[in-house]
C-alpha cells in the first residue's frame, strides 16, 4: 500500500497531467454534446485527484479531513469545468457527485473491515 507522501505526489502529479491535457483540447471538448459531457467527467476526474491531494496532504500534517476538502475540491473542478463549456459544470458536478457517493461506500466497507478484525484479536 502506497503511504500517503507518495500518494498524494501522483495525486498532485495526475491532476497536472489532466488539467494540461484538458486545457489543450478545451475547443475539441465544448465542440459537440458527447465531448462537453466527456468534459465533465474529466473535470469530476480533476476532483478524484484533488481530493486524495487534499487528504493525504491534511493526513501528513496531522489533520483530520472534512467536508471543507471536498467543497475545495469540488469548487477547483467545477471552475476548470467552467472553462470547457456551461454544460460541462453541470455534468462536472453530477459525476463527482456519483463518485463522492461511492468513494464514501468504499470508505465504509474498508472500516468495517479493520474494526472486525480488531475485535477478533
Amino acid at each position: 500500500m502506497a503511504g500517503s507522501g507518495s500518494s498524494m505526489l501522483y495525486s498532485f502529479l495526475l491532476f497536472t497531467v489532466i488539467l494540461s491535457l484538458q486545457m489543450m483540447y478545451r475547443g475539441k471538448l465544448a465542440s459537440s454534446e458527447l465531448f462537453t459531457i466527456l468534459g465533465g467527467f474529466i473535470s469530476s476526474l480533476l476532483f478524484l485527484v484533488l481530493l486524495t491531494f487534499i487528504g493525504n496532504f491534511q493526513e501528513s500534517n496531522g489533520m483530520r479531513t472534512s467536508w471543507g476538502a471536498v467543497i475545495l475540491a469540488e469548487a477547483v473542478a467545477l471552475i476548470v469545468a467552467s472553462t470547457v463549456h456551461r454544460v460541462c459544470i453541470t455534468t462536472c458536478f453530477l459525476f463527482s457527485a456519483g463518485l463522492l457517493y461511492e468513494i464514501n461506500k468504499i470508505s465504509g466497507v474498508l472500516v468495517s473491515k479493520i474494526e472486525s478484525k480488531t475485535k477478533r484479536h
